[in-house]
């Protein structure tokens, strides 16, 4: 048994080294710069433009989380349903964007919406616009670039997931009189919910730290929490970029509780 726990020293040490001294040291530079003072705080609670950027970054990041999973799990359960060879090629194909960076993914959202690109070229020459139809710098156009390069995260865990199900429970659903449908809302669905929404929870986190994509294709009405942060630290205010880090690290903490502890509630009532 002392043996076995020897083995979770490695992650125990990675988990203290890049995660709880950095936050620990975030927390003391937001609450001593260089004394005692919660200056930080209080200008982010007094100036309502700090707690918008918030609710509009928590916003922007649950609405990402919800779209990328009512998406992915369709393309992952067609995955899982295909031959196996058909499988490895569709995952490959699925993993070639996350091997590309976000930055490169982003400027090439900016070709594809730009007034001179693929789309407003495609809507011209069918005749549909005379003129080209702004939709880069737009909120919508930060929607669809953030879902497309997180999708695939969706998708691979949601598969992973599907893959782990005991199709014979499927097969002695239909034995026992279970129509295809009937098996597959009884049986399926609900022992993959919770690879679902593991993936929906991470989308979520990452969402809420994105700042290339939405400084990019977003307009000044789009600032998320990650651009602001980025903008103390470059004209060195550290404590106050400390202070929006503790927020954004708390927000993100209390609403993956809350998504975890409802969603979980929801898979079993579906269960």
């Amino acid at each position: 048994m002392i043996r076995r726990n020897w083995l979770f020293l490695p992650a125990f040490a990675l988990l203290v080294g890049f995660f709880l001294l950095p936050s620990l040291d975030i927390v003391r530079s937001s609450l001593f710069d260089p004394n005692f003072t919660t200056e930080h705080f209080d200008r982010v609670i007094d100036r309502s433009i700090y707690t918008t950027i918030f609710w509009r970054t928590l916003q922007v990041s649950l609405v990402i989380a919800l779209l990328a999973a009512l998406v992915g799990y369709p393309v992952a359960y067609f995955i899982s349903t295909r031959p196996r060879r058909t499988q490895f090629l569709l995952i490959f194909l699925i993993f070639v964007p996350l091997w590309m960076s976000i930055l490169i993914r982003s400027y090439a959202w900016m070709v594809v919406l730009g007034r001179d690109g693929i789309i407003n070229g495609a809507l011209i020459g069918l005749g549909l616009t005379e003129e080209p139809v702004r939709m880069l710098f737009t909120t919508g156009a930060v929607y669809v670039a953030m879902l497309q390069i997180l999708l695939p995260v969706q998708i691979v865990t949601c598969y992973g997931a599907m893959t782990e199900i005991d199709m014979d429970l499927i097969r002695a659903a239909r034995v026992l009189g279970a129509t295809p449908w009937q098996a597959l809302r009884r049986v399926f669905i609900p022992l993959s919910l919770d690879g679902t929404l593991t993936g929906a929870i991470i989308v979520f986190m990452l969402s809420m730290g994105f700042f290339i994509t939405p400084a990019l294709i977003g307009s000044r009405q789009d600032l998320m929490l990650a651009n602001l942060i980025e903008t103390q630290v470059e004209q060195l205010n550290w404590g106050f970029a400390s202070a929006l880090g503790v927020l954004l690290l708390a927000g993100t903490i209390v609403t993956v509780a809350l998504i975890r502890w409802i969603g979980g509630r929801l898979v079993r009532r579906i269960a």
